[in-house]
């Protein structure tokens, strides 16, 4: 299943650890705050607790993510206003 993480994190360092662990993971950037990827059971489990080591470590300042599963078919109805998002090497995901 798809899910997609969205993150609101105000502290840049730990914001850095978060997208480069979801990179990691496999998680592909479709924002500078929300990432993509295709999940199963054990890999969300895995995400999830990394996310959760991270937070142990937010000392201050805001920590919120949400990781919500979207089916195919919901993700194809997908609306996208305004430019394209890329990163890095021109990858567009939207």
């Amino acid at each position: 299943m798809l899910y997609v993480v969205f993150y609101d994190i105000t502290d840049n360092g730990m914001r850095n650890k978060v997208a480069d662990l979801l990179k990691k993971k496999g998680l592909t950037r479709v924002q500078y705050s929300v990432f993509i990827g295709d999940l199963n059971s054990a890999r969300l489990k895995d995400v999830v607790a990394g996310l959760r080591v991270l937070q142990r470590y937010n000392k201050e300042g805001r920590f919120s993510i949400l990781v919500l599963p979207v089916t195919q078919a919901m993700f194809s109805q997908r609306i996208t206003i305004g430019d394209e998002f890329k990163e890095d090497e021109g990858e567009v995901v939207w």
